[in-house]
């Protein structure tokens, strides 16, 4: 009869710490899948968050600082318009550099950095997404990068980067100065004015950094100083040429006005 009673209540006994246990791995199942769910949710709200940091430049003005602003120091002391420190702080020189670049390139010279100057600046909204800009050339965008970019590509595909703008920059001043044709096609056509068009060096597939290099050069940067004429002092025999003022030289090419 002990015997019996004994076993009942050891039987009733484990039954109930089985029980408890049951109980105590489905609590800590739930608590596991839990963490898992909340972790998961964390890491994708932080995700999203990096994603909209990454796929919007920021609208930049008098008191932004940060990395979008190194980036706008930096393109525009690349293109002469901006002299200070890369300290990624938009302040009175970065301002005025601003809106110099918005006169020149036809934009509303406020200062504030949108869509608009970004774009101008050859960057979409999207960062890190290089696009081809708003050229203050008056000329038709589309065309005339693939035009300039294998006008570089013939005359100056193996200079430097800084020499293959330099090219572009000449081809682009020329546009401006009233003693040349007042487009990209007439001036890179002009009976006699570039020997990858008398040679046919102008029809090469234009190089991935040519057409950077043109970019670049329709947004503005002009490592020539204003130049209209260049020539490599190895190969040139015109006795003009060599008369002309000279204010660089960048890589084999010596430029002039």
């Amino acid at each position: 009869m002990f015997h019996s009673l004994r076993k009942i209540f050891l039987t009733g006994k484990s039954a109930r710490q089985t029980d408890q246990l049951t109980r105590r791995f489905r609590l800590t199942q739930r608590q596991i899948i839990l963490g898992v769910l909340t972790l998961l949710l964390i890491c994708g709200l932080q995700a999203y968050r990096a994603e909209m940091a990454v796929g919007q430049r920021a609208t930049l003005y008098w008191g932004s600082t940060g990395s979008d602003v190194r980036l706008l120091q930096s393109k525009l002391s690349n293109w002469g318009y901006y002299k200070g420190n890369i300290d990624g702080v938009f302040g009175p020189d970065t301002a005025r550099a601003v809106r110099e670049f918005q006169r020149k390139n036809g934009l509303v010279a406020d200062g504030i950095v949108g869509p608009a100057t970004w774009a101008a600046l050859g960057y979409s909204t999207t960062s890190g997404v290089q696009t081809v800009s708003v050229s203050s050339k008056g000329v038709s965008q589309s065309d005339d990068v693939e035009l300039l970019a294998r006008a570089i590509t013939g005359e100056a595909r193996g200079e430097s980067y800084i020499g293959q703008v330099a090219v572009a920059a000449v081809i682009l001043n020329r546009v401006e100065d009233p003693r040349f044709p007042n487009t990209i096609a007439g001036v890179i056509y002009q009976p006699g004015a570039f020997t990858a068009v008398a040679d046919g060096q102008i029809n090469l597939q234009p190089t991935e950094s040519a057409r950077r290099a043109a970019i670049d050069a329709l947004n503005g940067w002009d490592p020539t100083y204003g130049s209209v004429y260049y020539y490599n002092p190895a190969k040139a025999t015109s006795a003009w040429i060599w008369s002309r003022p000279r204010t660089i030289t960048i890589g084999r090419h010596v430029f002039a006005n």
